[in-house]
Order: structure tokens, then C-alpha cells, then sequence
């Protein structure tokens, strides 16, 4: 029996959630809209509102979870990776509130617990299995053979496709976040309107830098040609990108099972809540027999609840860090 109080301030949103024996019982997120006016996130900002929301967010956890502050037996946090000033915030709430409290810490690497956000919910699954985790920051294929035995197997060697997803975005004075918008717009869009090239880069890794290169000048190009030609495209646009960028990652994601003989695959990852994604994904799994597992929306984007569902089989294995422990920008498995 255990319950878990974990924290979660790795980038710009303040997230704080409860678990008992392994459920979910409150998954509270405050995000900070202070950064839409800047088109990104400001580090800096990010941090002072993180002060702001995680005692709010943390009593509303509790709260919403109907326990008591004494009923909590550890506190789980992101301790990386991720912006070093947010997690500054959230380690150093984690450890004041635990040696309050008298109970254990356990730090939790950002990267796993967007895996292991496949264990809070039904179907789970089998080990092994693989992961394709893509996030703003992040584009890695993982082999998962248990809980916290994982290997990287493919990863980008430049940018991730959610960087993409948000560079896109700006070339396309679209408002930030924009990743979601270019879903939106995608789904009116003809994915086949514009051909944007596929980089070549052997083995299972990634690389979007080019790609994102080959869109501002293609944007570039056209609007020379044509001042309207953005705002009379946009669809078509957003379609073509998204398109390339899923065909990129699952392309990879097919090799990879295929090498590994796996046929337990799954996405995770703020942009495993990306429509177009988790279509061709199930399209996938139809055409090669794959079991397809992908994250509630609530537990893809940033949240405590994949780290308190990490912090709960950490909990199990009495893996607790002392009152010295540092967060770390980065951090690997």
C-alpha cells in the first residue's frame, strides 16, 4: 500500500498528481500562458511561475485526490531532464515537503515516465515492448524490457519533430503553441498539396534540421511569388508538413520492429496527442499486426501523473534519493 504525491516542473507547465497502489487519483496541471506573447518559452519566466502555481497545485491535488497530507508515504519529481530553473523549483518543493513530512524522495527521469504513462490506464503493454517518445525536446525510439531496464535504440541527431512541429508553426505566424494548430489545420489540408523532402540518415536515428530548412525556404519561395500564397495554403501546408514528419517517424518506428521482432508498439510524448500521429499509427498496426498502445491526452503532454505512476514502482523497489540530490538539465536512462 503507498501513496504517492509527484511533482512535475520540468518545462512550462506546473503539474502535481496523486497515486494510490498504482492509480491515478488526481492529475492537476497548471499551464503558463505568460509565454504565448514571446512565441516560445521563456526559461526565466517559466521559472517564477512555477513559484507561483505549485502550492495551489499541489493542495488542489490533494485535495481533488480526497486524502490527507498525512497519508502521503513518498514524493516522486522530476529531477531531468529539462529547464534547469524549473526543475529547481519542483526538487526543491519535493525535498522541503518530504523532510517535513518525514518520508521518502524518489526522482524520476522525465523521458521514463512518459513510457511508463503507459501503466496508469488499461490495455498495458507486454514487456518488451517499444516506444517512440516525441516531445518538443525529445525523438527517441526505445526498447523497453521492464520497468527501468529501457535502451535508446534510435534517436534525432539535431532537432525533435515536435521542434519542427513548433518551428513550422512560427515560419507560419501561427500563434504559440503551435503544434496543435497545425494539427487542426492539417485535418482540412491535403497531405499530398506540397512534397517536402525525406532526410536520409542510416539506422534507427532521426534528424529534422534539414527538413525545417527546406519549409522556411519553400514559405520563402512561394510568398515571392505570391504575397497570399500562405493564408490561401495554410491547410494544404500543415497537411504536406505534418504528413512528412509522421512518415519520418514511423518509418524509423516500422524498421525498428521489424529489427527487434516486436510487435508491441506504442507512442508517447507531447506529440503522441497529434491526431494525424496516432491515425497513421493504428493504420500501422492494421497492416502489420501490431498492438498499438497510446497515452489518455491528459498523460502525453507534460504531467505529474506519469510521474507518480514512474515514482510508484520506484516506491515498490525502496529506490529513494537523499536530501543532497540536484536536478539535472540532462539526464539520461
Amino acid at each position: 500500500m503507498a501513496t504517492i504525491l509527484a511533482i512535475e516542473s520540468s518545462c512550462d507547465e506546473t503539474s502535481a498528481a496523486i497515486c494510490k497502489d498504482g492509480k491515478i487519483l488526481s492529475n492537476i496541471i497548471a499551464t503558463q500562458a505568460v509565454h504565448q506573447k514571446y512565441g516560445g518559452v521563456v526559461p526565466e519566466l517559466a521559472s517564477r511561475a512555477h513559484q507561483q502555481n505549485i502550492i495551489p497545485v499541489v493542495e488542489d491535488a490533494i485535495s481533488s485526490a480526497k486524502i490527507r497530507k498525512k497519508d502521503i508515504d513518498a514524493v516522486a519529481f522530476t529531477r531531468g531532464p529539462g529547464l534547469l530553473g524549473s526543475l529547481l523549483v519542483g526538487t526543491s518543493f519535493s525535498k522541503a515537503f518530504a523532510l517535513a513530512n518525514n518520508i521518502p524522495l524518489v526522482e524520476v527521469n522525465h523521458m521514463q515516465a512518459h513510457i511508463l504513462a503507459h501503466f496508469i490506464d488499461d490495455p498495458k503493454p507486454d514487456f518488451p515492448f517499444l516506444c517512440l517518445t516525441v516531445s518538443g525536446g525529445h525523438t527517441q525510439i526505445v526498447l523497453v524490457r521492464d520497468y527501468f531496464d529501457m535502451e535508446i535504440v534510435g534517436q534525432t541527431t539535431d532537432d525533435a519533430a515536435g521542434e519542427a512541429f513548433d518551428k513550422t508553426a512560427k515560419i507560419l505566424d501561427l500563434p504559440y503553441p503551435g503544434g496543435p494548430l497545425i494539427d487542426k489545420y492539417a485535418k482540412e489540408g491535403n497531405p499530398e498539396a506540397f512534397q517536402f523532402p525525406e532526410p536520409q540518415i542510416p539506422g534507427l536515428d532521426f534528424s529534422f534540421s534539414g527538413l525545417k530548412t527546406s519549409i522556411l525556404y519553400f514559405i520563402r519561395d512561394r510568398q515571392k511569388e505570391d504575397p497570399n500564397f500562405l493564408q490561401n495554403n495554410i491547410a494544404d501546408i500543415c497537411a504536406s508538413v505534418q504528413h512528412r514528419i509522421i512518415t519520418i517517424l514511423l518509418g524509423k518506428l516500422k524498421r525498428a520492429a521489424r529489427e527487434y521482432g516486436i510487435k508491441d508498439v506504442s507512442i508517447a510524448g507531447g506529440v503522441s496527442a497529434n491526431s494525424g500521429l496516432r491515425k497513421s499509427l493504428e493504420e500501422a498496426a492494421v497492416k502489420y499486426g501490431w498492438r498499438v498502445f497510446i497515452p489518455a491526452f491528459q498523460y502525453c503532454t507534460d504531467n505529474a501523473g506519469m510521474i507518480a505512476i514512474a515514482g510508484y514502482h520506484k516506491f515498490l523497489k525502496k529506490d529513494f534519493v537523499g536530501q543532497d540530490i540536484a536536478p539535472l538539465a540532462r539526464m539520461s536512462f
